[in-house]
C-alpha cells in the first residue's frame, strides 16, 4: 500500500480474520531470500531454526572464534575484540549530544524510582509447628540484548538493565551489534551504558551473541538469565538455549490497540498509531471504535500524517495486514476484542478513561488518556518498555524487579509439628508408590531405633 493509498476501515468480520487474528510468531513461511542466504552460508538450503542450532553449537564449541567468525559471516565486520573498554565507553558518551546524554539521563531515573516501587519482599512467618517463609535472592548475572544493527536503540538499555540493577543483581553485561561502518556498537548505546553504570557491554549480535550469553566463551562470561528483544534469529536462539538459562520471553513485533470514543482527538489517534506502524513491517496498530465518524477522521488523519513520515512505506504496508481501523458496536465490545488480542500496548483515548480500567483484563501496558501515550512509555513514562507481545499478555508482564530475583522457600518446623502433620505425609507417599519416603516419615514418627 503506497502512501497517500486509503487506509480502510474494517468491520468486525474482516477485522476478526484480518487484523484481529492472532498467528504463531514462529508459523511463517520462509521467503525465498532467506533460504538463498542460508544456502550460501552453510552449504545447504535450511531454514532459520537449523541455522540458529549450527550457530548454537559451533559457539558452544569454538567460543569467541565462532563469535567472531559468524559476526564477520553475517555483519561483514572483521573484530579484534569482543569487549568494549572503559575507556571506549566514556568517549562514546563524549561523542554523544550533551542533550541526547541529558535525555538518558532523566529517563533512567525515571525507570529507576517506578521499578524501586516494586515490591520484592522476603518474608517469616512464626507459628506454633514452627517457622515458614521465603527469601528473596537476586539473580548472580544476567545478559542483555540492546538491538542496533540498522539503528540504534538506547532506552531497550535503560529498559532491562535498570530493573536488574534494582533487584540486586551482581553483574549486568550488555551485548549488541556492531554498526557496519566502525565495527563497533553505536556511540548512543554505549553512552546509555555509560549512564546507568553498565561497565561490561561485548560487541556481538544475533544467535551468536545469544550463544556466547549461554555458554560462555573466552571473552564473554555465561549468564543466569537472558533479556531484551531482537530479530527473528535472536528470538530462536533465545528459545533453543531456554531451560539451560533462563529467558524474559520471546517478543514479537510490537503492537498497540486504541480504543477511541466519539470525543477523542483524531488527530492524536492517528499520531498514536503511526508511531507503533513505522516501526516494522509486522508491527500492529490498531484502532477500536464505536464511532464510524471519527474511524473516517482518524482514516483521513493517517494518510495526512503518513505523508511526512521518513518510514512512510513501512507504516503504510501494515494498514490492511497487521494494522487497521475497525468499527465496533459499542465501547462494551471494543474492550472485550481489546481483551481477546491481549495487546503489548492499550491507549484509552475515551471520556474518563479510568471508569474503563476496571475492564481491561488482558494488556502489557495500559495508557489512560490522551496525555499518556504510549510513546512516552517507550522513553520516560518509568515502567520497562520491554512488555509482552503475540498475545501473551493473557499470561506474562511486562520486565520488571521479579524478573531478576528468584524465591527460596524456608521450611524450619519445631519437633511437634511431626505429630500433628507427619502420618499425612506418610499416607500421601504410600499412595504414590514412593515407600522410602514414606520410611523417611515413619522412623521419625516411631521412637528412635524401632523403625
Amino acid at each position: 500500500m503506497a502512501s497517500g493509498t486509503a487506509i480502510p476501515i474494517l468491520d468486525l468480520s474482516t477485522a476478526r480474520s484480518t487484523v484481529l487474528r492472532r498467528r504463531p510468531w514462529d508459523a511463517f513461511q520462509v521467503p525465498p531470500g532467506l533460504l538463498d542466504a542460508n544456502e550460501r552460508l552453510f552449504g545447504q538450503r535450511i531454514g532459520p531454526e537449523e541455522a540458529v542450532r549450527r550457530i548454537l553449537a559451533d559457539v558452544r564449541c569454538r567460543g569467541d572464534a565462532a563469535v567472531q567468525e559468524w559476526t564477520a559471516r553475517l555483519d561483514g565486520v572483521e573484530q579484534v575484540s569482543l569487549q568494549v573498554s572503559s575507556r571506549e565507553l566514556q568517549t562514546a558518551r563524549d561523542r554523544v549530544d550533551p542533550e541526547v546524554v541529558h535525555a538518558l539521563e532523566v529517563a533512567a531515573a525515571r525507570v529507576r524510582a517506578f521499578h524501586r516501587r516494586q515490591p520484592a519482599l522476603s518474608w517469616i512467618h512464626n507459628g506454633p509447628e514452627g517457622t515458614l517463609g521465603q527469601v528473596v535472592r537476586p539473580l548472580e548475572r544476567v545478559g542483555i540484548y540492546v538491538p542496533g544493527g540498522t539503528a540504534p536503540l538506547p532506552s531497550t538499555l535503560l529498559m532491562t538493565a535498570i530493573p536488574a540493577q534494582v533487584a540486586g543483581v551482581s553483574e549486568v553485561l550488555v551485548v549488541t551489534p556492531p554498526q557496519p561502518d566502525t565495527g563497533r556498537p553505536h556511540p548512543v548505546t554505549l553512552a546509555a551504558a555509560q549512564v546507568v553504570g553498565v561497565e561490561r557491554v561485548y560487541v556481538a549480535g544475533g544467535a551468536q551473541a545469544i550463544a556466547a550469553l549461554a555458554f560462555g566463551t573466552e571473552s564473554i562470561p555465561r549468564v543466569d538469565k537472558i533479556c531484551g528483544p531482537g530479530n527473528l534469529f535472536t528470538t530462536l536462539a533465545k528459545r533453543q538455549v531456554f531451560g539451560l538459562v533462563g529467558i524474559d520471553g520471546l517478543p514479537g513485533p510490537t503492537e498497540t490497540v486504541v480504543i477511541a470514543d466519539e470525543h477523542a482527538d483524531p488527530e492524536l489517534a492517528a499520531a498514536d498509531l503511526l508511531a507503533q506502524a513505522e516501526h516494522d513491517v509486522l508491527a500492529s496498530a490498531i484502532l477500536l471504535t464505536p464511532s464510524r465518524e471519527l474511524a473516517q477522521q482518524v482514516q483521513a488523519a493517517v494518510a495526512r500524517q503518513m505523508e511526512g513520515l521518513e518510514r512512510a512505506e513501512i507504516a503504510a504496508a501494515t494498514f490492511g495486514q497487521t494494522s487497521g481501523l475497525v468499527v465496533t458496536q459499542d465501547l462494551a465490545q471494543a474492550f472485550d476484542l481489546a481483551n481477546e488480542y491481549a495487546p503489548e500496548h492499550l491507549c484509552l483515548l475515551v471520556a474518563d478513561p479510568w471508569n474503563w480500567l476496571d475492564r481491561v483484563r488482558h494488556a502489557g501496558g495500559v495508557f489512560l488518556g490522551e496525555e499518556s501515550f504510549e510513546v512516552l512509555g517507550d522513553y520516560v513514562a518509568g515502567p520497562s518498555h520491554v512488555m509482552p507481545t503475540g498475545g501473551t499478555a493473557r499470561f506474562a508482564s511486562p520486565l520488571n524487579v521479579w524478573d531478576f530475583v528468584k524465591l527460596i522457600s524456608v521450611v524450619g518446623l519445631k519437633p511437634g509439628a511431626l505429630d500433628r502433620i507427619g502420618s499425612a505425609a506418610e499416607r500421601l507417599a504410600q499412595a504414590e508408590g514412593l515407600t522410602a519416603h514414606a520410611a523417611a516419615v515413619r522412623r521419625r514418627l516411631e521412637p528412635r531405633g524401632k523403625a
